[in-house]
């Protein structure tokens, strides 16, 4: 069996919540904006690409099937 561990009191909890806070490596403002482009233009990017292979599809299969739509 396993030994359960000691409770910690909420204040003991928060002050290693902010620890651990100030461990973190956060982005700065400029890296945060490129990361943002960037998933901005890779979104716009895979739009695109589904939206034509929708419409492709769109006309080949009523061309494979000889349904009309």
């Amino acid at each position: 069996m396993s030994e359960k561990k000691p409770r910690t009191g909420p204040l003991t909890f928060l002050k290693q919540v902010r620890a651990e806070g100030n461990k973190v490596t956060w982005t700065t403002r400029q890296e945060t904006i490129a990361a943002t482009i960037m998933v901005l233009v890779m979104v716009v990017i895979a739009a695109t690409f589904l939206f034509f292979v929708d419409v492709i599809w769109g006309f080949l299969i009523p061309m494979i099937t000889g349904a009309s739509s």
